[in-house]
């Protein structure tokens, strides 16, 4: 069922037919592979921290414990070295065919971010040299915009203000739809790009209150951007996202383009089949193809039932994350010694800036430093310890 090879090799791109990829030699592909996560949109867990959990607070707690400046070269640092090539080759070895690569939108603006500001090429440098390594290891890549402007989720994932402010203000949603036009504009000729995943996880679950009026404005903003993108790249597939955590499908109007395609996440869930009924049923109806976008955090034998069950309702995947602190990936990093002070540190009161002094008390700059260098030493590969079973349990080898 899976095909692997040279990603645009042929110097074709991937079509939607019915409920299928398919190659420009006719030739089916069956999405397998992993996820990107952390490397351009961190997450506090991935560092073993909860309470400071986003890109914004994470980077808040490194400036309050070591200096705005050391913050700025810990992020450059981190960036060059999270995902290498010797990542990506071992990625294609182990049998994935394809990687999806959340980003933040900040890194297509101006914007600070990850250490470094006033640069709107930042993120076509980094993903520029990601693609790169991909198609030469013979991955194709989904664009996925995790972070997006004014926030789409209302939680830590997106780097939000505690509400979907995209989905209803305005100069969000254009900001939103220049970058995407920007991006389209940029890759339209790269076929190693499987296709465009507009928007992460659109409006959590606790704005259920609100669902009608925020999923019909979530479908109008998609359907322009799907336009949009059209406008500048008519080649690649665009990959759109339901409500309530990638978990419902109605307000999508797949009549809106030839070339969409449905994305789903699921963690967690017994009988497995069950668990994932309702986005065959909606693969069935649009006739599109459906691909769980994330999965994974679960036990080796969950992870392998679940992978047959997908591949038997021909719903592609790609597990989340492939790196992170300790385990429950791919690769895991490991933890320094004195990492549980930095998490100390991060879980701590630091209401004021009396609270910030005195907790900077108790891990003084130089220490805290060598630690953080520690870590962005262990985070490169050769370091990082592969979790054979979990692989296994990805269907991988």
């Amino acid at each position: 069922m899976m095909t692997i090879g040279s990603a645009g090799a042929n110097g074709g791109f991937l079509r939607v037919e019915g409920q299928n990829i398919v190659k420009p030699d006719g030739e089916k592909l069956y999405i397998q592979g992993t996820n990107l996560g952390n490397w351009l949109n961190p997450e506090g867990y991935m560092f073993g921290m909860k309470i400071t959990n986003s890109p914004r607070f994470i980077d808040e707690m490194l400036c309050e414990l070591v200096g705005p400046t050391n913050a700025a070269h810990f992020w450059k640092e981190f960036k060059e070295k999270y995902i290498t090539q010797d990542d990506i080759r071992f990625i294609a070895e182990r049998g994935a065919n394809t990687v999806r690569l959340p980003f933040h939108y900040k890194l297509f603006t101006k914007e600070d971010y990850m250490g470094l500001d006033d640069n709107s090429e930042e993120g076509f440098r980094l993903i520029d040299r990601a693609i790169g390594w991909c198609k030469e290891a013979g991955l194709y890549v989904i664009l996925d915009m995790h972070d997006c402007p004014g926030g789409q989720t209302g939680d830590n994932i997106d780097d939000s203000y505690g509400y979907p402010w995209l989905i209803t203000e305005r100069e969000e949603q254009e900001r939103f739809i220049d970058i995407w036009r920007t991006i389209a504009r940029h890759y339209k000729d790269e076929t190693a790009v499987l296709g465009y995943g507009l928007m992460n996880e659109a409006l959590a679950t606790y704005f259920n209150d609100e669902y009608d009026e925020l999923t019909g404005k979530l479908g109008a903003l998609y359907t322009e951007t799907v336009k949009a993108v059209r406008q500048e790249d008519k080649n690649h597939i665009i990959i759109l996202g339901g409500a309530n955590w990638n978990t419902r499908f109605e307000m999508l109007d797949m009549s809106a383009d030839e070339q969409l395609m449905i994305e789903c996440h699921r963690y967690g869930g017994e009988p497995v089949r069950e668990a994932i009924q309702n986005f065959i049923e909606s693969q069935q109806k649009t006739n599109r193809p459906m691909y769980m976008g994330e999965i994974g955090h679960g036990t080796t034998e969950w992870q392998t039932k679940f992978v047959q069950v997908m591949k038997d309702c021909n719903i592609g995947y790609t597990f989340w994350p492939y790196k992170k602190l300790d385990n429950s990936c791919m690769v895991a990093i490991k933890r320094p010694e004195g990492w549980e002070r930095i998490v100390e540190f991060a879980e701590g009161t630091r209401n004021s800036y009396a609270t910030i002094r005195e907790a900077r008390k108790k891990l003084p700059q130089q220490e805290a430093m060598k630690i953080l260098r520690t870590f962005l030493d262990n985070i490169l590969f050769d370091k990082c310890m592969v979790q054979e079973d979990y692989v296994t349990s990805m269907g991988m080898k």
